[in-house]
């Protein structure tokens, strides 16, 4: 079953145009991550906090890759990190027009 996962933490940046240029390398070694369909960065300066929401394949994929980008972030230093997951009912996702697959 498709599993979306959501990670967010504290960031005091970069954004923007400066978060492209500095996690160039990180995102290619993430898009290569078995399983994963699409990652949407996100970035919220004025709360202070950063992170993505991802679609994986299956809940293994998403698991392992959790576990992994939970170690990269406190090898950087990041605390209080949130992660959520979720089923994905592609059923009423089709509905509205999710893109659920690779292309």
């Amino acid at each position: 079953m498709t599993r979306l996962v959501y990670f967010e933490f504290p960031s005091t940046g970069p954004f923007g145009e400066q978060a492209a240029a500095a996690y160039g390398d990180l995102a290619a070694d993430i898009s290569a991550d078995e399983g994963l369909v699409w990652k949407v960065w996100t970035e919220n300066p004025e709360a202070g906090t950063a992170g993505g929401v991802y679609l994986f394949e299956d809940a293994e994929s998403a698991a392992r890759y959790v576990a992994k980008h939970t170690e990269r972030l406190a090898g950087f230093g990041i605390t209080g990190i949130t992660v959520k997951e979720f089923d994905v009912n592609r059923e009423l996702s089709d509905t509205t027009h999710a893109q659920l697959r690779r292309r």
